[in-house]
């Protein structure tokens, strides 16, 4: 157990742990929606996550029209309304991911949470989830007064979760740029959100399924 080269192992959440693009979609779709607005897709919400609802609502009606300040004022609380009432409808974890957090807790790793994701969106989606014994740290958007990619919300994360040699797992350039900005080594996975191939991420070890994350730690550890 103790031969494990990270103590503590940190996740991004929206498109490292779960697919949560269908959700997001049809949250970010109502507010449109309410606004008078066309719906966008699933395929370009994908690359549209990864800093914050907020940021996610702007990029919404940018791709649909004129972004103002006043309309993501009005659309926020009508996006945050849907989405905490469904967030877990059609999301899904990744595969293979269940058996790595699984592996890695009998490791003595302990795990967390580091997203810019909203802190009680993040938790209420965990517990949705019943992960909320799994992560002994979570780290939103809004928990600091800095999100990713400053490395201080990454650096909070590892102190809550106790601190120790850590690594970050992530999807997109915000987790790579965060944990380069950190000096912590960074695990990617090609299957998430990001807004450009994920060879071009600049991340330690590229994953194609939660079953390398083990290996690919270990062999980042040695």
């Amino acid at each position: 157990m103790n031969s494990f080269p990270f103590e503590v192992v940190a996740f991004d959440l929206d498109g490292t742990l779960a697919d949560t693009a269908p959700d997001l979609t049809a949250a970010l779709n109502h507010a449109l929606g309410q606004l008078g607005r066309p719906a966008v897709s699933q395929e370009s919400v994908r690359h549209m996550v990864g800093h914050g609802a907020r940021a996610l609502l702007q990029k919404g009606l940018a791709a649909t029209g004129a972004m103002t300040p006043a309309l993501v004022d009005e659309g926020f609380p009508i996006f945050l309304e849907h989405y905490e009432r469904h967030i877990a409808d059609a999301s899904t974890p990744y595969p293979g991911l269940v058996a790595a957090l699984d592996a890695l807790a009998a490791r003595g790793v302990r795990l967390a949470v580091c997203t810019n994701k909203l802190e009680s969106l993040a938790h209420g989606l965990i517990d949705a989830f019943g992960w909320r014994d799994r992560f002994v740290a979570v780290i939103g958007g809004d928990t600091l007064a800095v999100r990713k990619p400053d490395p201080a919300p990454l650096f909070e994360a590892i102190a809550r979760a106790g601190g120790g040699r850590a690594a970050f797992i992530g999807d997109s350039i915000t987790d790579t740029d965060t944990a380069r900005a950190a000096g912590i080594p960074c695990v990617a996975v090609s299957f998430g959100f990001s807004d450009r191939p994920p060879a071009e991420l600049g991340a330690d070890m590229l994953i194609d399924h939660f079953d390398a994350l083990i290996p690919a730690l270990e062999e980042l550890g040695r």
